[in-house]
């Protein structure tokens, strides 16, 4: 199989994850838990689940020079992650998240995003042939706006399928979304960019709608235990959740990201990816952590075995 060249662009963390029975009010010191470091930054995690899932995956990001991008380099080989475009900044240290987890799943985030702030659009440019090459480029916002509008310029350019998810919440300029062949925003990122407040599949679609009207070609709204609503520029579909017990929803997003990729590096449609999206990312909030929590694509293909 020729499998279609997945490039990712964005952030690489270290989490450092407590896992606890609430999360701290304002003030709050909650004591008890379990402490776990694992690799994460949404970029690293949405390489690492096209991966898994079996995309061919280059992932283009940049660390400092210490222990953590070490450690991160050597997972991403693991995953068969292609890191040529792995750059290093010496003079800043390399991204970490500070994450808390309570015992229904819910979590809070803090990011230090370190060499992540200094992946800038001179670095894009070195990777442009890579990013010519690709069949679709995914990024987010950890990085710097500027590097995200001057890579979907690249990609669009040449004809390169720009998804982009807008995480964390930021105002986006129309020359960036015209540019946008897939957006993925949760309800949160949805209700920010559109001014309508995202409770219902009513409001998730009229924010699809004006979302669409500022030039993003589909828009795919993801919505927790609602599933996810996917308009397609012309009619809206819902995408019905899978029933689970949830552990840990950190990076449950990253993971039907990087799976929405491989499903369209397929040539899956839109719906079928989403649904195939939303089964992965079903199976990830069911385990703790970030990339700890992504499955690999057997565990996939066994469920669907077993629901034949």
């Amino acid at each position: 199989m020729n499998l279609k060249k997945i490039v990712v662009i964005g952030s690489s963390n270290t989490d450092m994850v407590i896992k606890s029975e609430k999360l701290p009010a304002p003030g709050e010191t909650v004591l008890g838990g379990t402490f776990l470091m694992n690799p994460g930054g949404k970029g690293a995690n949405q390489a690492v689940a096209a991966a898994r899932l079996g995309g061919r995956v280059t992932f283009i990001c940049k660390t400092g020079d210490d222990l953590f991008a070490r450690r991160a380099e050597e997972g991403y080989r693991q995953e068969g992650i292609d890191t040529a475009f792995m750059l290093c900044n010496a003079e800043v240290p390399s991204g970490v998240a500070l994450i808390t987890v309570d015992a229904k799943g819910e979590n809070c985030i803090a990011v230090a995003p370190g060499a992540n702030n200094t992946l800038l659009p001179a670095d894009i440019e070195q990777a442009r042939s890579e990013i010519e090459s690709a069949d679709l480029v995914i990024m987010q916002l950890e990085i710097p706006l500027e590097t995200v509008i001057c890579a979907a310029r690249i990609a669009h350019e040449s004809g390169v399928k720009v998804l982009l998810n807008p995480a964390p919440a930021s105002a986006l300029p129309e020359e960036l979304l015209r540019m946008v062949d897939v957006l993925i925003p949760n309800r949160g990122e949805a209700s920010a960019l559109t001014n309508i407040e995202v409770t219902d599949w009513e409001t998730a679609e009229r924010a699809a709608r004006v979302l669409h009207g500022y030039g993003v070609g589909s828009v795919l709204i993801t919505l927790g235990a609602y599933g996810a609503l996917c308009f397609d520029g012309s009619e809206c579909t819902h995408i019905a959740p899978f029933k689970v017990k949830t552990v840990d929803t950190t990076a449950a997003g990253d993971t039907f990201c990087g799976a929405l990729c491989v499903a369209l590096a397929e040539e899956r449609d839109l719906v079928q990816a989403a649904r195939f999206a939303s089964l992965v990312a079903s199976i990830s909030v069911t385990r703790l952590g970030a990339q700890n929590s992504v499955p690999y694509r057997r565990e996939i293909d066994d469920i669907r075995v077993a629901q034949l």
